[in-house]
This record gives C-alpha cells, structure tokens and sequence, in this order.
C-alpha cells in the first residue's frame, strides 16, 4: 500500500480494510510494530510531518529496497497460492470421486 504514496499509520489500516472489503480490520495499534520493524530493515522510510497546528503524523513510504523486497515476495505469494489451489482441487476431485462409489 505505501508503494503508492506516503501514508500515515491509521491511513494504511483504513485502506487495507477498504481493499479487502473489510475482511482485514486492523488496529492502528497492531500496525505501528510493523512498520517500525520494516523501517529498521531499510523497506520503508518515515518522516514527520506537520499537519496542522501542534499536531504532526509520521508518514511512510517504501524503499527502492522494499520494493525489491515486495516483488520478490509477489511472485512467491502468487506460486504459493497456485500450489494451493491445485491441492484444493485434487481434494475436491478426490473427494468427489469417494462420494459416487
């Protein structure tokens, strides 16, 4: 998500949420651990930023580095899910097949 523009902490939970029609329902709280530990791995940067009088966000965004990183992780995640869904069907198949004999 922060691969498109800065976002700030609560910015990013309410986007996942309406990416996912809702299903993923973080707190903001649960997000900030997160963040902070990508940030020490060099895959985002943060920096503050003033948004109106007195108060100021921390807005993150990705590194050349994360971006590498989310690429790399893309193409796991999409031949992780494909393996899965061929072992859903072979059990679906399989189970099928048990229940008409």
């Amino acid at each position: 998500i922060v691969d498109r523009l800065p976002m700030y902490g609560y910015q990013i939970v309410k986007e996942l949420e309406r990416i996912t029609g809702g299903y993923l329902k973080l707190k903001s709280g649960t997000i900030y651990p997160s963040l902070i530990r990508l940030q020490k791995n060099g895959l985002v940067v943060s920096r503050w930023k003033q948004v109106t009088e007195g108060r100021g966000r921390r807005y993150y965004q990705i590194t050349e580095k994360g971006h590498e990183f989310l690429v790399s992780r893309s193409v796991e995640w999409q031949h992780f899910c494909a393996v899965v869904s061929r072992l859903m069907q072979s059990a679906n198949l399989a189970t099928t097949a048990s229940r008409r004999k």
